[in-house]
C-alpha cells in the first residue's frame, strides 16, 4: 500500500496528536493488508458497506438473503445491541456482531477478531463476506478494512446533497447504492444531482437504485458484485 500523510485540518490538534493519528492509521493499514491476504487464502470476496445510520444496509443484506442472490456471511458493526446480526440470522445468514462502544467506525483489527470467530464455526465456507460498517458518513472513510469493494449507501430521505457534503466517504466508493429509491419523488430526490456530484469527485462510479419492495431492483447490483468477483476486482482507494 502506498505511503500517505494524514493531516487533519483541525487547529486544535497539536503535532503530537497528529503523530498519534498517523501511527493508528499506519497500524490499521498493515492489519488491513494482512486481512487481504487472509481473504485471498480463504477465497472470499469481501464487500464493505458504509452509510449513515438507517440508510438500509441491513435491509439490503436481508433482501439479498431472501432472494438467494448468493451465499454470504456478515460481520456487523454497531455501537450497541446485537439486533442487526439477529435479523440476518433469522434469514439464514451467519453473522458476527462487533460492538464498538463509543467508536464510530470499524478497524481492521476488529475485523480480524470477528473473521476468526466466524471461521472457527465454518461460517466462512461461502464465496462472499459483507462487512456492515458502523452507521456514519465520516469516520469509516478513514479506515481500510482490506475489502475488495467499498459500497456506499445513500437513502432518499437523507437528501441528494450528501455527496459533496461528505466527499471523503464517496471518494472511497467503488459503487453507490441509492436505497429506498421508490421514495425519490416523495422526497424530491434528484438522481441526476447525485450523478453530477459524484463525477466531480471521480468519474464512472456506478449507481444502483434499490428498494425493499422490489426484488428486481437488486438484479443489477447483484450482477455488479458477481462480475467484480469474476474479474478479480479490488478497490485501489488509499484510505
Amino acid at each position: 500500500m502506498p505511503n500517505k500523510s494524514y493531516t487533519p485540518n483541525n487547529p486544535n490538534l497539536k503535532q503530537t496528536s497528529l503523530q498519534v493519528v498517523q501511527k493508528i492509521l499506519s497500524k490499521n493499514d498493515k492489519k488491513a493488508q494482512e486481512m487481504r491476504e487472509s481473504y485471498a487464502r480463504d477465497n472470499l470476496y469481501v464487500i464493505n458497506l458504509m452509510s449513515s445510520p438507517g440508510s438500509g444496509k441491513t435491509t439490503l443484506l436481508e433482501q439479498l438473503a431472501i432472494n438467494n442472490a448468493f451465499q454470504f456471511a456478515v460481520i456487523e458493526g454497531d455501537l450497541q445491541t446485537n439486533r442487526d446480526a439477529e435479523r440476518l440470522e433469522k434469514r439464514g445468514v451467519r453473522a458476527h456482531q462487533i460492538l464498538t462502544g463509543e467508536a464510530c467506525h470499524l478497524e481492521a483489527v476488529m475485523i480480524e477478531q470477528a473473521y476468526q470467530a466466524l471461521k472457527s464455526t465454518g461460517a466462512l465456507d461461502v464465496e462472499y463476506l459483507f462487512i456492515e460498517n458502523v452507521g456514519n458518513l465520516v469516520c469509516p472513510a478513514s479506515y481500510d478494512l482490506g475489502a475488495h469493494l467499498n459500497i456506499v449507501l445513500l437513502s432518499t430521505p437523507e437528501g441528494d446533497d450528501k455527496v459533496l457534503k461528505y466527499p471523503t466517504m464517496f471518494l472511497c466508493a467503488d459503487a453507490v447504492v441509492i436505497s429506498k429509491a421508490d421514495l425519490c419523488a416523495i422526497f424530491d430526490f434528484s438522481i441526476e444531482r447525485v450523478r453530477e456530484d459524484l463525477d466531480t469527485l471521480k468519474s464512472n462510479i456506478p449507481i444502483f437504485l434499490t428498494n425493499a419492495k422490489d426484488a428486481k431492483s437488486l438484479k443489477d447490483l447483484v450482477k455488479f458484485i458477481k462480475d467484480s468477483k469474476k474479474a478479480g476486482y479490488y478497490s485501489r482507494h488509499c484510505f
